[in-house]
Protein backbone atom coordinates (compact mmCIF):
# COMPACT_ATOMS: atom_id res chain seq x y z
CA UNK A 1 0.00 0.00 0.00
CA UNK A 2 1.00 3.68 -0.41
CA UNK A 3 3.10 4.45 2.87
CA UNK A 4 1.75 7.60 3.15
CA UNK A 5 -1.94 6.38 3.01
CA UNK A 6 -2.38 4.42 6.60
CA UNK A 7 -5.97 5.67 7.42
CA UNK A 8 -9.55 5.35 6.23
CA UNK A 9 -11.56 8.14 4.21
CA UNK A 10 -12.98 10.17 6.88
CA UNK A 11 -16.75 10.73 7.72
CA UNK A 12 -18.26 8.05 5.29
CA UNK A 13 -21.42 6.85 6.58
CA UNK A 14 -21.69 3.08 8.14
CA UNK A 15 -23.83 0.59 6.39
CA UNK A 16 -24.95 -2.96 7.09
CA UNK A 17 -25.21 -3.11 3.15
CA UNK A 18 -22.99 -4.83 0.50
CA UNK A 19 -20.34 -2.00 -0.34
CA UNK A 20 -20.13 -0.48 -4.16
CA UNK A 21 -17.31 1.53 -4.77
CA UNK A 22 -17.39 3.34 -8.16
CA UNK A 23 -14.38 4.96 -9.43
CA UNK A 24 -15.00 7.46 -12.04
CA UNK A 25 -17.79 9.82 -12.51
CA UNK A 26 -18.34 10.01 -16.17
CA UNK A 27 -21.00 8.70 -18.50
CA UNK A 28 -20.41 4.68 -16.99
CA UNK A 29 -19.94 5.98 -13.56
CA UNK A 30 -22.72 8.29 -13.57
CA UNK A 31 -25.16 6.01 -15.45
CA UNK A 32 -24.26 2.92 -12.92
CA UNK A 33 -24.37 5.23 -9.92
CA UNK A 34 -28.07 6.17 -10.91
CA UNK A 35 -29.44 3.18 -11.71
CA UNK A 36 -28.13 1.87 -8.01
CA UNK A 37 -30.25 4.58 -5.69
CA UNK A 38 -32.59 2.70 -3.69
CA UNK A 39 -30.76 -0.18 -4.07
CA UNK A 40 -29.84 -3.26 -1.69
CA UNK A 41 -26.39 -1.82 -1.78
CA UNK A 42 -24.01 1.56 0.16
CA UNK A 43 -22.46 3.05 -2.92
CA UNK A 44 -19.59 5.49 -2.53
CA UNK A 45 -18.69 7.46 -6.07
CA UNK A 46 -15.39 8.07 -6.38
CA UNK A 47 -14.13 10.79 -8.95
CA UNK A 48 -11.35 13.42 -8.95
CA UNK A 49 -13.84 16.37 -9.77
CA UNK A 50 -16.71 17.06 -8.39
CA UNK A 51 -18.62 17.65 -11.61
CA UNK A 52 -19.40 15.30 -14.54
CA UNK A 53 -18.61 16.46 -17.57
CA UNK A 54 -20.18 16.57 -21.00
CA UNK A 55 -17.44 15.39 -23.34
CA UNK A 56 -19.41 15.61 -26.62
CA UNK A 57 -19.31 19.65 -25.77
CA UNK A 58 -16.04 20.44 -25.10
CA UNK A 59 -15.24 21.80 -28.73
CA UNK A 60 -17.78 24.12 -27.88
CA UNK A 61 -16.70 25.61 -24.92
CA UNK A 62 -12.83 25.43 -26.54
CA UNK A 63 -14.52 27.64 -29.66
CA UNK A 64 -16.47 30.14 -27.00
CA UNK A 65 -20.12 28.50 -28.28
CA UNK A 66 -20.80 27.35 -24.68
CA UNK A 67 -19.59 28.34 -21.11
CA UNK A 68 -17.57 25.68 -18.87
CA UNK A 69 -21.00 25.47 -16.56
CA UNK A 70 -23.31 24.55 -19.19
CA UNK A 71 -21.87 21.73 -19.79
CA UNK A 72 -20.90 20.20 -16.22
CA UNK A 73 -23.29 19.35 -13.43
CA UNK A 74 -22.15 18.66 -9.78
CA UNK A 75 -22.31 15.40 -8.48
CA UNK A 76 -23.45 15.96 -5.69
CA UNK A 77 -26.61 17.67 -6.77
CA UNK A 78 -27.51 14.52 -8.70
CA UNK A 79 -27.60 12.70 -5.36
CA UNK A 80 -29.49 15.06 -3.41
CA UNK A 81 -32.10 12.66 -1.31
CA UNK A 82 -30.35 9.70 -1.76
CA UNK A 83 -29.34 8.17 1.29
CA UNK A 84 -27.52 5.13 -0.27
CA UNK A 85 -25.33 7.04 -2.55
CA UNK A 86 -22.19 9.19 -1.11
CA UNK A 87 -19.71 11.42 -3.26
CA UNK A 88 -16.35 11.95 -2.42
CA UNK A 89 -13.74 13.75 -4.29
CA UNK A 90 -10.62 11.72 -4.57
CA UNK A 91 -8.13 10.49 -6.80
CA UNK A 92 -7.68 6.84 -6.82
CA UNK A 93 -3.94 5.73 -6.13
CA UNK A 94 -3.68 2.05 -6.21
CA UNK A 95 -5.94 -1.29 -5.56
CA UNK A 96 -4.91 -4.31 -3.36
CA UNK A 97 -7.31 -6.89 -5.23
CA UNK A 98 -6.39 -9.83 -2.76
CA UNK A 99 -7.83 -7.40 0.39
CA UNK A 100 -10.21 -5.97 -1.15
CA UNK A 101 -9.11 -2.19 -0.68
CA UNK A 102 -8.77 0.92 -2.68
CA UNK A 103 -5.87 3.54 -1.73
CA UNK A 104 -6.95 7.19 -2.19
CA UNK A 105 -5.17 10.52 -2.22
CA UNK A 106 -7.90 11.18 1.12
CA UNK A 107 -7.39 7.66 2.41
CA UNK A 108 -8.05 3.99 1.66
CA UNK A 109 -12.01 2.76 1.39
CA UNK A 110 -12.54 -1.11 2.33
CA UNK A 111 -15.24 -2.41 -0.75
CA UNK A 112 -16.81 -5.79 -1.36
CA UNK A 113 -17.23 -4.69 -4.77
CA UNK A 114 -15.32 -2.64 -6.76
CA UNK A 115 -16.23 -0.98 -10.15
CA UNK A 116 -12.98 1.09 -12.37
CA UNK A 117 -15.22 3.39 -14.46
CA UNK A 118 -11.92 5.99 -14.81
CA UNK A 119 -12.08 6.44 -19.05
CA UNK A 120 -9.21 7.52 -20.95
CA UNK A 121 -6.66 10.24 -21.63
CA UNK A 122 -4.88 11.82 -24.89
CA UNK A 123 -2.34 9.28 -26.58
CA UNK A 124 0.62 11.18 -27.07
CA UNK A 125 2.22 7.66 -29.00
CA UNK A 126 5.27 8.22 -26.81
CA UNK A 127 5.84 11.42 -28.91
CA UNK A 128 7.45 13.56 -25.53
CA UNK A 129 7.68 16.56 -27.86
CA UNK A 130 4.11 16.42 -28.94
CA UNK A 131 2.64 15.98 -25.23
CA UNK A 132 4.95 19.06 -24.20
CA UNK A 133 3.88 21.38 -26.89
CA UNK A 134 0.55 20.79 -28.19
CA UNK A 135 -3.03 21.02 -26.11
CA UNK A 136 -5.49 17.99 -25.75
CA UNK A 137 -9.06 18.58 -25.16
CA UNK A 138 -10.06 15.58 -22.51
CA UNK A 139 -11.43 17.70 -19.75
CA UNK A 140 -13.26 21.37 -19.15
CA UNK A 141 -10.36 22.85 -18.17
CA UNK A 142 -8.10 21.61 -21.15
CA UNK A 143 -11.25 23.16 -23.71
CA UNK A 144 -10.88 26.19 -21.61
CA UNK A 145 -7.29 26.47 -21.91
CA UNK A 146 -7.91 26.03 -25.62
CA UNK A 147 -10.27 29.05 -25.91
CA UNK A 148 -7.61 31.15 -23.73
CA UNK A 149 -5.17 30.11 -26.23
CA UNK A 150 -6.52 31.07 -29.50
CA UNK A 151 -8.33 34.53 -28.35
CA UNK A 152 -4.52 35.47 -26.81
CA UNK A 153 -2.74 34.37 -29.68
CA UNK A 154 -4.92 36.60 -31.93
CA UNK A 155 -4.53 39.44 -28.97
CA UNK A 156 -1.12 39.00 -29.30
CA UNK A 157 -0.54 38.74 -33.37
CA UNK A 158 -2.45 42.10 -33.47
CA UNK A 159 0.41 43.65 -32.10
CA UNK A 160 2.80 42.05 -34.35
CA UNK A 161 4.18 43.91 -37.29
CA UNK A 162 5.77 41.42 -39.14
CA UNK A 163 3.41 39.61 -41.01
CA UNK A 164 5.07 36.15 -41.16
CA UNK A 165 4.96 35.81 -37.67
CA UNK A 166 1.55 36.83 -36.91
CA UNK A 167 0.53 33.78 -39.04
CA UNK A 168 2.00 31.45 -37.33
CA UNK A 169 0.18 32.82 -34.27
CA UNK A 170 -3.14 32.99 -36.32
CA UNK A 171 -2.80 29.35 -37.89
CA UNK A 172 -4.27 26.30 -36.15
CA UNK A 173 -4.10 22.65 -36.76
CA UNK A 174 -5.92 19.84 -35.31
CA UNK A 175 -4.27 15.93 -35.60
CA UNK A 176 -7.00 13.24 -35.89
CA UNK A 177 -10.04 13.05 -37.69
CA UNK A 178 -12.49 11.51 -35.90
CA UNK A 179 -15.53 13.44 -34.60
CA UNK A 180 -13.70 15.38 -32.40
CA UNK A 181 -10.94 17.20 -34.64
CA UNK A 182 -13.81 17.02 -37.80
CA UNK A 183 -16.17 19.36 -35.04
CA UNK A 184 -13.74 21.31 -33.71
CA UNK A 185 -11.89 22.15 -37.27
CA UNK A 186 -15.71 23.37 -38.65
CA UNK A 187 -16.20 25.38 -35.48
CA UNK A 188 -12.68 27.19 -35.62
CA UNK A 189 -13.20 27.47 -39.61
CA UNK A 190 -16.76 28.90 -39.01
CA UNK A 191 -15.05 31.85 -36.24
CA UNK A 192 -12.42 32.55 -38.44
CA UNK A 193 -14.98 33.31 -41.25
CA UNK A 194 -17.55 34.70 -39.40
CA UNK A 195 -16.28 36.06 -36.31
CA UNK A 196 -13.17 36.97 -35.85
CA UNK A 197 -12.77 39.42 -38.76
CA UNK A 198 -15.14 41.46 -36.48
CA UNK A 199 -13.24 41.00 -33.11
CA UNK A 200 -9.91 41.68 -35.13
CA UNK A 201 -10.15 44.56 -38.52
CA UNK A 202 -6.65 44.97 -38.42
CA UNK A 203 -5.86 41.62 -39.06
CA UNK A 204 -5.96 39.75 -42.54
CA UNK A 205 -7.54 36.13 -41.61
CA UNK A 206 -7.16 35.31 -45.58
CA UNK A 207 -3.44 34.32 -43.90
CA UNK A 208 -5.08 32.30 -41.30
CA UNK A 209 -5.33 28.52 -41.57
CA UNK A 210 -7.67 25.89 -40.59
CA UNK A 211 -5.67 22.55 -40.97
CA UNK A 212 -6.87 18.88 -40.03
CA UNK A 213 -4.52 16.24 -40.34
CA UNK A 214 -5.79 13.01 -39.68
CA UNK A 215 -3.13 9.76 -39.81
CA UNK A 216 -5.32 7.28 -41.90
CA UNK A 217 -6.77 7.45 -44.87
CA UNK A 218 -10.00 9.26 -44.17
CA UNK A 219 -11.68 11.30 -41.94
CA UNK A 220 -14.37 10.09 -39.68
CA UNK A 221 -12.67 6.63 -39.94
CA UNK A 222 -15.89 4.65 -37.74
CA UNK A 223 -18.51 6.20 -39.41
CA UNK A 224 -20.31 4.99 -43.09
CA UNK A 225 -18.10 6.46 -46.42
CA UNK A 226 -21.22 8.36 -47.11
CA UNK A 227 -20.45 10.32 -43.70
CA UNK A 228 -16.83 10.92 -44.42
CA UNK A 229 -16.94 11.83 -47.79
CA UNK A 230 -19.80 14.68 -47.89
CA UNK A 231 -17.88 15.81 -43.78
CA UNK A 232 -14.64 16.46 -46.43
CA UNK A 233 -17.39 18.78 -48.82
CA UNK A 234 -18.58 20.51 -45.41
CA UNK A 235 -15.12 21.19 -44.19
CA UNK A 236 -13.98 21.94 -47.96
CA UNK A 237 -16.69 24.36 -48.05
CA UNK A 238 -15.59 26.15 -44.74
CA UNK A 239 -12.13 26.76 -45.87
CA UNK A 240 -10.55 23.91 -43.98
CA UNK A 241 -7.55 21.95 -45.56
CA UNK A 242 -7.34 18.52 -45.16
CA UNK A 243 -4.46 16.80 -44.75
CA UNK A 244 -4.89 12.55 -44.91
CA UNK A 245 -2.46 9.94 -44.34
CA UNK A 246 -0.80 12.50 -42.49
CA UNK A 247 1.21 10.65 -39.73
CA UNK A 248 2.63 13.79 -37.37
CA UNK A 249 6.31 13.12 -36.43
CA UNK A 250 7.10 15.69 -34.38
CA UNK A 251 6.28 19.73 -33.05
CA UNK A 252 8.75 22.29 -30.91
CA UNK A 253 6.25 24.45 -30.63
CA UNK A 254 6.38 26.24 -33.44
CA UNK A 255 6.88 23.74 -36.79
CA UNK A 256 5.06 20.62 -37.18
CA UNK A 257 6.79 17.65 -39.15
CA UNK A 258 4.64 15.84 -41.09
CA UNK A 259 5.44 12.26 -43.14
CA UNK A 260 5.41 12.82 -46.94
CA UNK A 261 3.64 16.44 -46.20
CA UNK A 262 4.58 19.63 -45.96
CA UNK A 263 5.86 21.16 -42.64
CA UNK A 264 3.39 23.87 -40.86
CA UNK A 265 4.24 26.29 -38.52
CA UNK A 266 1.59 27.02 -35.92
CA UNK A 267 1.24 28.40 -32.34
CA UNK A 268 -1.92 26.22 -31.50
CA UNK A 269 -1.39 22.09 -32.31
CA UNK A 270 -4.79 20.95 -31.19
CA UNK A 271 -4.47 16.69 -30.58
CA UNK A 272 -7.18 14.80 -31.05
CA UNK A 273 -5.65 11.79 -32.55
CA UNK A 274 -6.20 9.00 -29.85
CA UNK A 275 -6.93 7.95 -26.16
CA UNK A 276 -5.39 5.52 -23.77
CA UNK A 277 -6.75 3.89 -20.65
CA UNK A 278 -6.08 5.53 -17.32
CA UNK A 279 -4.75 3.51 -14.71
CA UNK A 280 -3.92 3.18 -11.26
CA UNK A 281 -1.34 0.71 -9.63
CA UNK A 282 -2.38 -2.96 -8.44
CA UNK A 283 -3.96 -4.15 -11.36
CA UNK A 284 -1.85 -7.18 -13.13
CA UNK A 285 -0.43 -7.22 -16.63
CA UNK A 286 -1.84 -10.34 -17.51
CA UNK A 287 -5.46 -8.56 -16.98
CA UNK A 288 -4.57 -6.29 -19.32
CA UNK A 289 -3.51 -6.17 -23.14
CA UNK A 290 -0.75 -4.20 -24.93
CA UNK A 291 -2.53 -0.96 -25.31
CA UNK A 292 -3.59 -0.96 -21.54
CA UNK A 293 -7.45 -1.71 -21.77
CA UNK A 294 -8.44 -4.35 -18.92
CA UNK A 295 -9.61 -7.87 -19.83
CA UNK A 296 -13.64 -8.69 -18.40
CA UNK A 297 -15.34 -11.70 -19.10
CA UNK A 298 -19.23 -11.19 -20.57
CA UNK A 299 -20.36 -9.51 -17.36
CA UNK A 300 -17.87 -7.06 -17.49
CA UNK A 301 -15.93 -8.77 -14.11
CA UNK A 302 -12.33 -8.15 -14.54
CA UNK A 303 -10.36 -11.72 -15.00
CA UNK A 304 -8.89 -13.32 -12.57
CA UNK A 305 -10.35 -11.04 -9.72
CA UNK A 306 -12.93 -11.11 -7.05
CA UNK A 307 -15.64 -8.45 -6.78
CA UNK A 308 -14.15 -6.49 -9.70
CA UNK A 309 -15.80 -4.94 -12.35
CA UNK A 310 -14.48 -2.67 -15.36
CA UNK A 311 -17.03 -0.66 -17.69
CA UNK A 312 -16.30 2.35 -20.57
CA UNK A 313 -13.19 3.07 -22.38
CA UNK A 314 -11.60 1.06 -19.55
CA UNK A 315 -12.36 -2.09 -20.57
CA UNK A 316 -12.05 -4.91 -23.62
CA UNK A 317 -14.74 -7.07 -23.91
CA UNK A 318 -14.85 -9.51 -27.62
CA UNK A 319 -17.24 -11.28 -28.98
CA UNK A 320 -18.37 -12.96 -32.53
CA UNK A 321 -19.34 -9.56 -33.55
CA UNK A 322 -16.49 -7.71 -32.26
CA UNK A 323 -13.55 -9.39 -31.84
CA UNK A 324 -11.46 -6.84 -31.43
CA UNK A 325 -13.03 -4.93 -28.54
CA UNK A 326 -15.94 -2.65 -28.41
CA UNK A 327 -16.00 1.30 -29.78
CA UNK A 328 -14.79 3.10 -27.40
CA UNK A 329 -17.64 5.53 -27.47
CA UNK A 330 -20.63 6.65 -24.91
CA UNK A 331 -23.17 4.60 -25.84
CA UNK A 332 -20.64 1.40 -24.91
CA UNK A 333 -20.07 3.24 -21.56
CA UNK A 334 -23.67 4.01 -20.96
CA UNK A 335 -25.16 0.62 -21.93
CA UNK A 336 -22.59 -1.06 -20.02
CA UNK A 337 -23.07 0.57 -16.86
CA UNK A 338 -26.53 -0.61 -17.40
CA UNK A 339 -26.27 -4.12 -17.72
CA UNK A 340 -24.01 -4.08 -14.42
CA UNK A 341 -26.19 -2.25 -12.47
CA UNK A 342 -29.00 -5.12 -13.19
CA UNK A 343 -26.76 -7.53 -12.90
CA UNK A 344 -25.78 -6.19 -9.38
CA UNK A 345 -29.41 -5.97 -8.12
CA UNK A 346 -29.99 -9.12 -9.55
CA UNK A 347 -27.18 -10.63 -7.71
CA UNK A 348 -28.80 -9.36 -4.25
CA UNK A 349 -31.90 -10.98 -5.54
CA UNK A 350 -30.37 -14.17 -6.22
CA UNK A 351 -31.48 -13.81 -9.39
CA UNK A 352 -29.42 -15.10 -12.91
CA UNK A 353 -27.33 -12.67 -14.72
CA UNK A 354 -27.50 -11.43 -17.76
CA UNK A 355 -24.41 -11.12 -20.74
CA UNK A 356 -23.61 -8.19 -22.20
CA UNK A 357 -24.71 -6.91 -25.25
CA UNK A 358 -23.96 -3.90 -26.94
CA UNK A 359 -26.47 -2.53 -29.27
CA UNK A 360 -25.28 0.09 -31.89
CA UNK A 361 -27.64 3.32 -32.08
CA UNK A 362 -25.90 5.05 -34.38
CA UNK A 363 -23.21 7.95 -34.63
CA UNK A 364 -23.30 11.61 -35.50
CA UNK A 365 -20.66 14.79 -35.79
CA UNK A 366 -21.34 17.62 -36.52
CA UNK A 367 -19.32 20.03 -39.01
CA UNK A 368 -20.72 23.35 -38.81
CA UNK A 369 -23.79 25.66 -38.69
CA UNK A 370 -26.71 23.65 -40.35
CA UNK A 371 -24.43 20.77 -41.37
CA UNK A 372 -23.78 17.18 -39.48
CA UNK A 373 -23.98 13.71 -40.99
CA UNK A 374 -25.59 10.71 -38.74
CA UNK A 375 -25.39 6.90 -39.41
CA UNK A 376 -28.10 5.31 -37.70
CA UNK A 377 -28.48 1.59 -38.22
CA UNK A 378 -31.88 2.01 -40.16
CA UNK A 379 -30.68 4.76 -41.75
CA UNK A 380 -28.03 7.64 -43.29
CA UNK A 381 -28.48 11.44 -43.76
CA UNK A 382 -26.94 14.28 -43.81
CA UNK A 383 -27.63 18.20 -44.26
CA UNK A 384 -29.84 20.50 -41.86
CA UNK A 385 -32.21 17.76 -40.97
CA UNK A 386 -28.95 15.72 -39.41
CA UNK A 387 -27.99 19.05 -38.08
CA UNK A 388 -31.29 19.19 -35.97
CA UNK A 389 -31.08 15.54 -34.91
CA UNK A 390 -27.58 15.86 -33.72
CA UNK A 391 -28.55 18.92 -31.49
CA UNK A 392 -31.67 17.45 -30.03
CA UNK A 393 -29.92 14.16 -28.95
CA UNK A 394 -26.79 16.05 -27.43
CA UNK A 395 -29.72 18.53 -25.72
CA UNK A 396 -31.05 15.53 -24.27
CA UNK A 397 -28.64 13.90 -23.22
CA UNK A 398 -27.30 16.91 -20.70
CA UNK A 399 -27.63 16.35 -17.20
CA UNK A 400 -29.92 18.97 -15.37
CA UNK A 401 -33.06 20.92 -17.06
CA UNK A 402 -31.29 24.08 -15.92
CA UNK A 403 -28.04 23.62 -18.23
CA UNK A 404 -30.64 22.32 -21.06
CA UNK A 405 -32.10 25.37 -21.31
CA UNK A 406 -28.91 27.38 -21.08
CA UNK A 407 -27.69 25.46 -23.97
CA UNK A 408 -30.85 25.76 -26.34
CA UNK A 409 -30.76 29.38 -25.49
CA UNK A 410 -26.86 29.96 -26.10
CA UNK A 411 -27.10 27.94 -29.14
CA UNK A 412 -30.48 29.83 -30.42
CA UNK A 413 -28.73 32.95 -30.21
CA UNK A 414 -25.51 31.59 -32.12
CA UNK A 415 -27.47 30.50 -34.86
CA UNK A 416 -29.58 33.75 -34.90
CA UNK A 417 -26.80 36.36 -34.43
CA UNK A 418 -23.60 34.06 -35.65
CA UNK A 419 -21.66 35.75 -33.00
CA UNK A 420 -21.21 34.21 -29.65
CA UNK A 421 -20.79 36.54 -26.49
CA UNK A 422 -18.38 34.08 -24.70
CA UNK A 423 -14.58 35.25 -26.16
CA UNK A 424 -13.31 35.99 -22.91
CA UNK A 425 -9.29 36.13 -22.16
CA UNK A 426 -10.19 34.31 -18.46
CA UNK A 427 -7.00 32.51 -17.11
CA UNK A 428 -7.43 30.68 -13.30
CA UNK A 429 -5.03 32.17 -10.56
CA UNK A 430 -1.74 30.68 -10.18
CA UNK A 431 -0.96 28.71 -6.98
CA UNK A 432 2.56 29.33 -6.30
CA UNK A 433 4.49 26.07 -5.59
CA UNK A 434 5.31 27.22 -1.97
CA UNK A 435 1.46 27.32 -1.59
CA UNK A 436 0.85 24.01 -3.04
CA UNK A 437 3.63 22.46 -0.83
CA UNK A 438 1.67 24.42 2.40
CA UNK A 439 -1.66 22.78 1.21
CA UNK A 440 -0.05 19.13 0.79
CA UNK A 441 1.95 19.75 4.45
CA UNK A 442 -1.40 20.72 5.90
CA UNK A 443 -3.21 17.63 4.88
CA UNK A 444 -0.59 15.32 6.21
CA UNK A 445 -0.49 17.07 9.73
CA UNK A 446 -4.84 16.86 9.72
CA UNK A 447 -4.39 13.02 9.48
CA UNK A 448 -1.49 12.63 11.46
CA UNK A 449 -3.21 14.59 14.69
CA UNK A 450 -6.24 12.01 13.93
Amino acid sequence: MPETINYPIPNLPVSNRPKLVILGGGFAGLKLARKMVNSEYQVILLDKNNYHQFQPLFYQVATAALEPSAISFPLRKIFHHTPNITFRMAEALEVDQDNKRLFTNVGYIDFDYLVLAMGADTNYFGMKNIMEHSTPMKTVSEALYIRNRIISNYERAINVADVEKRKSMMNVVIVGGGPTGVELAGAIAELRNNVFPKDYPELNFQNMRVVLAEAGPKLLAGMSSEASDKAVVYLDKLGVEIMVNAVVEDYDGLTIKIKDHESLETRTLLWAAGVKPNHIKGLREDQMIPNGRLKVNEYNALVDADGVYVIGDLCIQTDEEYPRGHPQVAQVAIQQADNLANNLKAMADNRPLKKFKYKDLGSMATVGRSLAVVDLPFMKFQGFFAWITWLFVHLMAIVGVKNRIFIFLDWAWNYLSFDPSLRLLIRPRYVKPKEKEELVEDKHEEYDSK
